[in-house]
């Protein structure tokens, strides 16, 4: 498969340093989806990252007996621990649990929440040092940069918590657009 590496043995650090990278960055993103109970998804990731991972120890194994080589694994593994990390940030998979301590009419912001199509929960609690009210909300991870600013433009000094959850069911939450309902007639 690599008999070129013959001929060209220099390739032999890339293809093990970006092997790495794409290995390590499936293997991040199988931990979410298994994470996450995606039953399907994180099988197939698990399917390549384990065959990229075969094939570079392969090499590594039959033809890598320099230092060069065994650095460029070692750096593969932490650039590839990297790229998926900010994979991950990108597309924000899941959904999160906000929970809001604000000083200020909790109604208040319930109000901007709903008009965002964010569905809203409030509850009265003490504080420290006064009445608060606490307002938890079921959110996209991709709509938690919108909720944060909606949230620091209401209070300056909000308090909130964000929890990963696995599952949401009833409740309010806004309609998914996808790419079929554009054609699909009364839409």
């Amino acid at each position: 498969m690599f008999d070129f590496l013959d001929v060209y043995p220099w390739l032999l650090p890339f293809i093990i340093f970006f092997g790495r990278i794409i290995d390590v960055t499936l293997g991040t993103l199988r931990i979410i989806f298994v994470s996450k109970g995606e039953k399907y998804k994180a099988p197939l990731i698990g399917f390549f990252e384990v065959f990229i991972w075969i094939v570079i120890i392969s090499q590594i194994l039959s033809r890598a007996s320099d230092m060069v080589a065994y650095l460029s694994y070692a750096g593969g593994y932490a650039a590839g621990n990297y790229v998926g990390i900010l994979i991950e940030k990108q597309i924000a998979y899941g959904v999160v649990l906000c929970r809001i301590y604000t000083q200020k009419n909790g109604l208040d912001l319930i109000k901007k929440l709903n008009s965002m199509n964010f569905g809203a929960t409030m509850t009265h609690g003490t504080g420290s040092t006064n009445a608060v009210d606490i307002i938890e909300t079921v959110v996209d991870r991709k709509e938690m940069k919108k909720l944060e600013r909606l949230l620091n433009a209401f209070d300056s000094n909000i308090f909130y918590v964000v929890e990963d959850i696995r599952t949401k069911q009833n409740g309010i939450f806004p309609k998914r657009r996808n790419i079929l309902s554009r054609w699909r007639v009364g839409k």
